[in-house]
């Protein structure tokens, strides 16, 4: 693998400068975040809207990394490493993947389409694995970066790959034939997802198309739309629900909680059950289906295991635990690649110090055991792992890489010992095959609390922030907003990724806030926005950077801080430019002057105010004047004190529509959890949370019957009434029922009966095809929470930040 790596990088177009020996490159990295970089790394410096990556290059050589593909060396850097000076970086990681793909020359099955791809790829992995040692894209790593980490992990063991290409836009495509050079395509559902980068569904169907020029065979659900860009010289293997035309016809019946397949494959008849009903999953099943056919299995061999297939969870997922513990659930999958991942995902997300790791037996690595093992022990040191707990014969076999580490033969012999085991303190990560079900084990571990969730989706998150960092100026900071528990989405888990971004302020409303957040671990600059004369010890106490708005709380501040003789400790000025809620006011400007003049106790970060119309474009002309005056006031404050602090006066709304007044500073809030005033802006940013509960009962009452209490629902026909576990509260606003509102129920709205109680709301599900344990969606993509607030005459806000504490909060990437 080595001289594969190193062959791969010498064919790309670069100029090489360095010395030093690059013989033992075997990982390829473009996180300068990850714990696994080292002296074997091969370092890309990708350059983003948002981020470039040139700028850690020095800190990376600390750590022991020699070898960087780059566009330029960054000073003081030259002799330190070898540096590949490249024209693009992004165009020199697919090319390097192109030429590593080259030395291998086994079956690649390639996988594209608006919808299902990850499903499916999951499936015939599950499917195929007993027979091939397959390398598959881990997670849903399909995109200009994610298919050439993907494929850059394949060994010389592997005999099988399977991977997947998304794009968004036309033209992405080609990069990623040449990547994956699949020889069997598999096109899946082609729905309406990123209709918006293309002309029209031809369009996007044509440069789909496009992975499969050189395959030997593209299979698909017959489709007139397709036939016509199916390549020449290749076959194409086509099924259908409904035409016999295609080679192979299926028919799909129910039988109580499954589906039964009967197929038609020339002269072959026969039946195959599947665990599913809905339609996604039986087409997804069947492009499977089609799949084992084209490798010629018997037929018992697939009744056999498509009868054994299962629903594929794609997120790691963040939850509370026992005894103060935080839970990192990725109970599904245990492979080398997606190992590496979730230690990443660990760091950027730990909520303690301490870190543990309860794993199974890895799977279909490529490697021997002793190589397996070795490396995993490699990663488990270099992510700073306190305990491993192994789970699994081989693991076991294997125990004595691992420092201070237990084992168990299975995940029963485990479950038996729990109670001998302390868990406390600690951030857990549960990584295991999902032939070891520890689901249970997350069970276990995981505080128990009602059926109701917040899923909160930490990619969305992420693009979110990105999406108003690319609106930014060069070198204009970010300080991003978790006051009141991250707009009640979860405060600390969101603080932690904000962390692994690098943005440059957190602000909290209140000094407790800003306490748990360090409490938690969280190191980015802290501002409190709205501190009390009464924290200002705490604040200190715990390096708080607290908003000073004024002159009592000056002078308070100064007194304690000259108590505890400090010097330039940092604070932060308001000046009140018309939003007359909390700052100085123009008519103190003297005496705040005055004060701090000659006065080293404090130092002053940053000046700022506060819009009250960024988003009301009608009041454009007050926003003009207050942005005057704050220009006025702060540039006599830094005159007069000769200080260059920073300056902020945008919130969210003003990022978009005041960008010439930036400054140095912006503050993000809402904006990051998917709320944007502007329709079209909205449009843009994606969901971050979704409330959810399930139907805890269903009864049908007759007419004239009533539901709830002031029977104000009175049924005039037989209604299906069916009762979930969530009321005002858990922060559902009592207005909301009635009528009023619904919720989503098998993709169909059930308007929301009665008046809602305290812990529990009722719907009508009549012609839904529901029953009890069945999942429901508050909000989300429907209802979202803009279209409950309208309709509530409130503001998004508002609606976040009622959600009780008492509902679980789910983090997931």
């Amino acid at each position: 693998m080595r001289q594969k790596i190193l062959n791969s990088i010498q064919k790309i177009p670069a100029t090489f400068l360095g010395s030093q020996d690059n013989s033992a490159l075997d990982a390829v990295s473009i996180d300068s975040r990850s714990l696994q970089n080292g002296p074997q790394t091969l370092f890309f410096a990708l350059v983003g809207a948002n981020t470039d990556a040139h700028l850690y290059i020095k800190n990376l050589i600390v750590t022991g990394v020699h070898n960087f593909v780059v566009t330029h060396i960054p000073s003081e850097c030259e002799t330190k490493a070898n540096f590949y000076i490249v024209d693009d970086t992004l165009v020199a990681l697919q090319q390097f993947a192109a030429n590593y793909r080259d030395f291998f020359d086994f079956p690649i099955i390639g996988l594209t389409g608006s919808n299902g791809k990850t499903i499916v790829k999951e499936w015939l992995n599950f499917l195929l694995s007993p027979d091939y040692n397959v390398i598959r894209s881990p997670k849903s790593y399909n995109s200009q970066i994610g298919v050439p980490l993907s494929v850059i992990a394949i060994n010389e063991k592997h005999n099988l790959g399977i991977f997947e290409a998304g794009i968004s836009t036309s033209s992405e495509m080609a990069k990623l034939e040449e990547i994956i050079k699949p020889t069997v395509g598999v096109l899946t559902n082609i729905g309406s997802a990123h209709d918006q980068g293309f002309l029209n569904v031809e369009e996007k169907i044509k440069e789909k198309m496009s992975l499969f020029k050189n395959s030997k065979v593209i299979i698909f659900q017959i489709d007139n739309r397709v036939d016509s860009f199916v390549f020449p010289k290749t076959k194409a293997f086509t099924w259908s629900f409904v035409s016999k035309e295609a080679d192979v016809f299926i028919v799909k019946n129910r039988v109580l909680d499954d589906t039964i397949l009967n197929v038609q494959f020339g002269e072959e008849n026969f039946d195959v059950k599947i665990p599913f009903q809905d339609a996604a999953s039986v087409e997804n099943a069947s492009s499977c289906l089609m799949v084992l056919l084209y490798f010629k299995y018997d037929i018992s061999t697939i009744q056999n295991r498509m009868q054994l297939l299962y629903p594929v969870e794609m997120r790691l997922k963040v939850k509370n635990g026992i005894n103060n513990c935080s839970i990192i659930d990725d109970s599904y999958s245990s492979d080398f690649q997606s190992l590496k991942i979730a230690l990443d995902f660990l760091e950027s997300q730990k909520q303690y110090e301490k870190k543990t790791i309860i794993l199974s037996d890895i799977f279909q690595s490529g490697l021997s055991k002793n190589e397996l093992y070795t490396k995993v022990s490699q990663l488990i040191v270099s992510n700073k792992i306190d305990r491993v707990i192994g789970i699994g014969e081989t693991i076991s076999e294997f125990k004595d890489k691992f420092t201070n580490c237990i084992t168990f033969k299975n995940t029963a012999a485990f479950i038996a010992d729990f109670e001998n085991l302390d868990f406390s303190n600690e951030t857990i990560l549960i990584k295991g095959a999902r032939s070891f079900q520890f689901e249970e084990i997350v069970y276990l571990l995981e505080e128990k609390t009602h059926e109701t969730v917040l899923e909160i989706n930490l990619n969305a998150i992420s693009y979110n922030l990105n999406f108003f960092k690319s609106k930014l100026k060069p070198k204009v900071k970010i300080m991003v907003m978790v006051k009141a528990f991250g707009y009640g989405n979860g405060g600390l888990e969101i603080a932690k990724l904000l962390q692994h971004h690098k943005v440059d302020y957190l602000g909290v409303a209140f000094a407790d806030e800003g306490i748990s957040l360090k409490n938690g671990g969280v190191n980015v600059p802290i501002m409190v926005l709205n501190p009390e004369n009464t924290s200002f010890a705490a604040i200190i106490q715990h390096q708080l950077e607290p908003e000073i708005y004024c002159l009592k709380g000056l002078h308070a501040f100064l007194k304690i801080a000259k108590q505890k003789n400090l010097e330039q400790f940092p604070i932060h000025i308001k000046f009140d430019t018309g939003m007359h809620r909390l700052g100085f006011e123009e008519n103190t400007i003297e005496e705040l002057i005055a004060t701090l003049k000659g006065n080293n106790t404090v130092q002053i970060k940053s000046i700022l105010s506060h819009l009250a119309t960024s988003d009301a474009l009608e009041h454009m002309d007050f926003a003009h004047s207050q942005i005057a005056l704050f220009e006025k006031l702060s540039s006599r404050l830094m005159s007069e004190l000769q200080i260059k602090p920073l300056r902020h006066i945008l919130n969210t709304s003003g990022i978009s529509n005041f960008q010439e007044s930036q400054y140095d500073m912006v503050r993000l809030g809402i904006g990051l959890y998917g709320i944007s005033n502007d329709p079209e802006e909205q449009k843009q940013l994606e969901d971050v949370g979704t409330l959810k509960s399930v139907i805890s009962q269903i009864r049908t009452i007759a007419a004239g019957e009533s539901v709830g209490y002031g029977r104000k629902f009175m049924a005039e026909k037989p209604t299906k009434v069916a009762t979930i576990p969530i009321g005002y509260a858990d922060g559902i606003s009592r207005g909301w029922g009635n009528g009023v509102g619904f919720v989503t129920i098998k993709n169909e709205k059930a308007s929301i009966l009665g008046s809602i109680c305290m812990d529990m709301l009722m719907v009508d599900v009549t012609g839904i095809d529901c029953k009890e344990g069945d999942a429901v969606i508050v909000f989300g993509q429907s209802p979202t929470v803009a279209y409950m607030a309208q309709k509530l005459n409130t503001i998004s806000y508002e609606i976040l930040t009622s959600i009780s504490q008492r509902v679980k909060r789910v983090f997931f990437r």
